[in-house]
């Protein structure tokens, strides 16, 4: 006897996903700005330090890089407390590791608008009588956010999946939702072809609104 499609106990759970995507997207919006601050400081110290301090920062960027979020997941929910006497939910756990996750690869993401900011425009605002401090305020970080605008969508959506992860500590997000249902109901199909629909138009609101801020703010050529 073939499989036959139901989603009736879907619909009956449905408030486990809807519940779950909204969370989705609160671990994934605090993680960001989160990273985005750890980002914005460490490159910006990059760009105006020595070996010493940019080999540092290297180091952190390229061991975040290299090692997979999951084991990541995993080093600061179970490992970080029994090494260091400290309590921390499930969530807080993810939303820390997220954060630094999303920080390393933010911090090329913003070295590199910083680099990209038009030499001209430093030489107007020295002509202006500006400080290096009042630059860097008023000129390249304007500048710069404006050319990073398509990366930092990229990264957004790319944590916004991500979150996905957080199911194996037991963070009651989107797939944890479907995880629940699956084994209550044993619809496995119709549970996850729910649960990527819901992925998939959350995924395309995000992009679309960050395209229209993308074509508002954009550096015309």
């Amino acid at each position: 006897m073939g499989y036959q499609l139901s989603f009736n106990q879907i619909w009956r759970n449905f408030d486990k996903l809807i519940n779950g995507v909204v969370l989705s997207l609160e671990l994934a919006v605090i993680a960001i700005l989160i990273g985005a601050i750890i980002g914005l400081v460490l490159a910006v110290i990059y760009v105006s330090s020595g070996r010493v301090v940019r080999f540092i920062i290297s180091t952190y960027v390229e061991f975040i890089r290299n090692v997979p979020l999951l084991l990541l997941v995993y080093l600061v929910f179970y490992g970080l407390p029994t090494v260091v006497n400290i309590a921390y939910d499930a969530p807080t756990s993810f939303i820390a590791t997220l954060a630094l996750y999303s920080g390393a690869y933010l911090v090329e993401v913003f070295r590199s608008g910083l680099d990209a900011v038009p030499k001209g425009l430093l030489d107007a605002g020295k002509a202006m009588g500006l400080t290096p401090w009042q630059r860097l305020l008023h000129v390249r970080l304007p500048t710069m956010t404006r050319i990073t605008l398509p990366a930092l969508s990229n990264t957004f959506i790319s944590l916004f999946k991500d979150t996905s992860i957080a199911s194996v500590i037991a963070v009651p997000e989107l797939t944890w939702g479907a995880q629940w249902i699956n084994n209550r109901t044993f619809r496995i199909v119709e549970v996850y072809a729910v649960t990527t629909v819901m992925y998939l138009v959350t995924g395309y609101a995000i992009l679309f609104g960050l395209r229209m801020l993308e074509r508002r703010f954009r550096v015309e050529r």
